[in-house]
């Protein structure tokens, strides 16, 4: 017995089953015109408002991406001249101290003449105090050099915490508003 030639509710039943599997292939003409104009207001809208959003938090994003590794040069050349001072400071101290030692002996040398003993004492007082003040000088240069290293490097944090928490403050008020849009359009 063929499936045509059965008569009754048997028939009507299998001829629906089929009629449904080709509806999920095949829709019906006034529904894809309702798809597609939904699909375009949705497309229009997310156009309109969602991309320039998206596009504007990428730019900011980027923008202080370039921020924060141009502070990073600028910390970066900022330790480098300070080591240059520093360098230089070192340098104008081993001057100093051999300008002293020069001194020291010219003056031991004219001491000696005057009185051997005398000239021994003084030259070694001389070269003590020069000694005391070069390593004072080279203290308190790299206090200053450790002050001022500590004082930038505060400053470029403090900067970056600010921006960071700056723009979580803006991603979290995105998200609610998104949140807020998405209720409203579901109810």
């Amino acid at each position: 017995m063929s499936v045509r030639s059965c008569k009754g509710p048997h028939r009507l039943q299998h001829d629906n089953t089929k009629h449904n599997n080709m509806e999920l292939f095949l829709p019906e003409s006034g529904l894809m015109i309702w798809m597609l104009i939904g699909f375009g207001i949705v497309f229009i809208i997310l156009a309109k408002v969602g991309w320039p959003m998206i596009m504007e938090a990428v730019t900011k994003r980027n923008q202080h991406i370039s921020d924060s590794l141009l502070a990073a040069q600028e910390a970066n050349d900022a330790l480098a001249g300070i080591e240059a001072a520093k360098e230089k400071a070192l340098a104008e101290s081993q001057a100093e101290q051999l300008r002293i030692m020069k001194e020291s002996q010219e003056l031991k040398a004219q001491l000696i003449e005057e009185a051997k003993a005398q000239a021994r004492a003084e030259a070694e007082k001389i070269v003590a105090d020069a000694h005391l003040r070069i390593e004072k000088e080279q203290a308190e240069a790299m206090e200053q050099i450790k002050a001022e290293v500590i004082t930038l490097s505060v400053d470029i944090a403090e900067k970056i915490l600010q921006k960071e928490l700056k723009e979580e403050n803006a991603q979290s008020e995105y998200i609610e508003k998104l949140l807020r849009n998405s209720q409203q359009i579901e109810a």
